[in-house]
């Protein structure tokens, strides 16, 4: 999946999910996914191109826009775009037994976190305690350190010239058929379906 694709005729489109609808259950159940990614996103992207549509951002980058589209109605559909693309391309639905960091992405969280349980458990409490609706972030500052950085609503770690790596949609819409109000069970869950392959191919090294 190309997180930044577009068709110059027919403006943004979601590219075909890479794993079946269901076979993230029972961790994502299928119903979720038909509407979070079906419908929510789809939403997105269709604002989006009405947003776009005979402005001086027609033609642009998905990462363009974000860059350079003034905080609003464009910024924040932009926003959500990308942060949804890059969502649901970090699942898989055959993470391996242990389903850890490993290579050059193990090195980074022990170096700037000390060890992957104190990276999860600090994820876990951004996660669990932002107010509302948003993201939390594994992102990659431009030095090249590590950091979670918390966004609301549609913001996302690139309008901070930070790279996106691992994140976490608290928005009610990402787990609430599932989980209810039970946001910190829902984090948790996510860590057994990580695809660590996915998220290190995202770092600058």
């Amino acid at each position: 999946m190309s997180t930044y694709a577009r068709t110059t005729e027919t403006g943004f489109q979601i590219p075909p999910l890479i794993y079946p609808t269901g076979s993230l259950t029972p961790i994502i159940s299928q119903t979720t996914i038909e509407f979070h990614y079906g419908k929510h996103l789809q939403t997105y992207v269709d604002n989006l191109n009405k947003f776009v549509a005979e402005t001086e951002f027609e033609g642009m980058t998905l990462r363009e826009i974000i860059s350079q589209a003034p905080p609003g109605p464009l910024q924040n559909n932009a926003g959500q775009v990308l942060n949804h693309l890059l969502y649901f391309e970090q699942f898989t639905p055959s993470p391996p037994g242990t389903n850890r960091p490993g290579g050059n992405l193990k090195n980074f969280i022990r170096f700037d976190f000390g060890n992957f349980d104190t990276f999860k458990k600090k994820m876990e409490e951004a996660a669990t305690s932002l107010f509302g609706s948003g993201w939390v972030w594994l992102a990659q500052k431009e030095n090249g350190k590590l950091n979670i950085v918390s966004c609301y609503n549609g913001d996302t770690p690139l309008r901070h010239k930070m790279t996106p790596l691992y994140g976490i949609d608290v928005w009610e819409h990402a787990y609430y058929l599932d989980y209810q109000n039970r946001r910190a069970e829902h984090v948790r869950k996510l860590w057994e379906i990580v695809d660590w392959d996915m998220v290190e191919s995202r770092l600058d090294i």
